[in-house]
């Protein structure tokens, strides 16, 4: 698992290095940990490769604050767990606009360290990620993000929960044809409910005769060729939860 720190105090990194490697030796799960001294560095790394599981982020490093960095990150990637660090509270309100998964404060606590990995790990192992693309960047998407995927030209159009809230969505338009994108989601939940839709089952709140409805308030047309299917595949799934 590889995780970032991005941290401008070296007595602050050190520690947290030593939290994460005892952690790792304790659960024993590999970590690889790479450390930025700043958010520029990090920011410039960040547009060729950005396969993190967690970001630890401190809030007042340099000429860009921990909390823009994040903002800037939010801009390709709604998902990524962040963890923000810092030595006073007064950022809190902030952490929730870009969904913080956590905040701790300085001198950073070991105990509450292991609770933040212990999350991350337990959700990467059910999270199913798949690389999309627009016409200018590439934006890796939870399996259980999608709400549906809707045809649209040579492309498609991408419905998308933002994680912490549950119920606000948003829109991708993205380059893959839904033929790719059905084949890119076998096997994570995702089906066909109508020539020009694909649906995240265990997002559906509830399906109607010419309908489905989401958690999150949407709903798309689903066909009377494909209704009986889908309808099936979605009691089934909250049975057996």
């Amino acid at each position: 698992m590889r995780l970032a720190i991005i941290e401008d105090e070296q007595v602050h990194k050190e520690l947290l290095l030593e939290y994460l490697g005892a952690w790792s030796e304790e659960r024993q799960v590999p970590v690889s940990i790479c450390c930025f001294s700043n958010a520029e560095n990090f920011l410039f790394q960040w547009e060729d490769d950005s396969d993190y599981a967690v970001l630890f982020v401190d809030i007042q490093m340099g000429s860009m604050d921990g909390m823009q960095m994040v903002r800037k990150v939010r801009e390709t990637d709604a998902g990524i767990p962040v963890v923000f660090t810092t030595g006073i509270s007064d950022y809190i309100s902030e952490g929730y606009e870009v969904e913080a998964m956590h905040y701790l404060l300085k001198p950073l606590d070991k105990a509450k360290v292991f609770l933040c990995m212990d999350k991350v790990w337990s959700r990467k192992k059910t999270d199913d990620y798949l690389l999309v693309h627009t016409r200018e960047e590439i934006h890796k998407l939870s399996a259980e993000q999608i709400n549906y995927i809707e045809a649209q030209g040579h492309g498609c159009v991408v419905e998308i929960v933002k994680r912490e809230s549950g119920k606000e969505t948003e829109r991708l338009e993205i380059t893959e044809s839904i033929s790719e994108m059905e084949k890119l989601l076998a096997g994570k939940g995702v089906v066909r409910c109508h020539r020009s839709y694909l649906c995240q089952i265990k997002n559906i709140h509830h399906i109607e005769k010419t309908e489905l409805f989401f958690d999150s308030g949407s709903h798309i047309p689903i066909s009377r060729r494909l209704y009986a299917e889908v309808n099936q595949t979605f009691i089934a799934y909250f049975r057996k939860l």
